[in-house]
């Protein structure tokens, strides 16, 4: 090759300003200016018009025009989560199964999460909702199987999500989900389904809910503390 030659020729490939947005850039900017709206740094009038402007925007340099004077759109963001757990952290037998034969099973509200789930869905409809769940494990795997049925999955919004699965004539769809904590639980889904489908997405306005108990717990202890003296 000549490298004189390939050094001249011009650099087509686009700039990252340049490159088309996704929705997922779109929700990114949307929630940077909801924080910014919640810390007083921008007032309703901007912010909806910001919110206006990035629904608008094509590119991802328009979007970032939209953040670039507030201090979040540049703190790092840690690495994101791995896209399988790590060696040894899942046991090899289920802590909680959950089947569902030509019926319908749910696990939601209040419950404590294990490290490994299985559910198995057989003409029926299995439910697992961890927007309320406890997680007493950072790791925790969710093995969906559905043959003629359905595993509806959903998460906190600020865990962090991973799925590695497939379809037959069925659907397999996780959105992944990065959390800004480095130290959020993981939910892994895998598995497969037959003329079936296995869904995983996350539920807004919920947030893990172990913290909120670590947060009362120690509300109690230090009432139970003062009750003492």
């Amino acid at each position: 090759m000549d490298l004189q030659k390939h050094a001249q020729q011009p650099d087509t490939a686009p700039r990252k300003a340049e490159l088309r947005a996704s929705d997922a850039d779109r929700d990114r900017i949307a929630d940077i200016l909801r924080e910014a709206l919640a810390e007083g740094r921008l007032t309703a009038d901007e912010h909806a018009e910001r919110v206006e402007g990035v629904l608008a925007a094509k590119t991802v340099g328009e979007l970032d025009v939209f953040v670039r004077d507030l201090p979040i759109a540049h703190q790092r963001r840690p690495a994101s989560a791995p896209s399988r757990p790590t060696a040894g952290a899942i046991p090899v037998d289920a802590d909680d199964n959950v089947v569902a034969v030509f019926s319908a099973a749910a696990r939601k509200g209040r419950w404590r999460t294990g490290r490994r789930i299985h559910a198995y869905a057989v003409f029926g409809s299995v439910e697992i909702d961890l927007s309320e769940a406890l997680f007493d494990h950072q790791q925790v795997m969710i093995k969906a199987y559905a043959v003629f049925g359905s595993v509806e999955i959903r998460v906190p919004e600020n865990v962090s999500l991973r799925g590695t699965g497939g379809g037959v004539l069925g659907s397999f769809e996780v959105d992944t989900l990065d959390s800004a904590d480095e130290e959020a639980p993981v939910v892994f889904v895998d598995g497969w389904s037959v003329l079936g489908s296995v869904e995983a997405r996350a539920r807004r306005g919920k947030l893990v809910a172990d913290i909120l108990d670590r947060v009362q717990r120690k509300v109690d202890k230090s009432l139970r503390r003062h009750l003492g003296h």
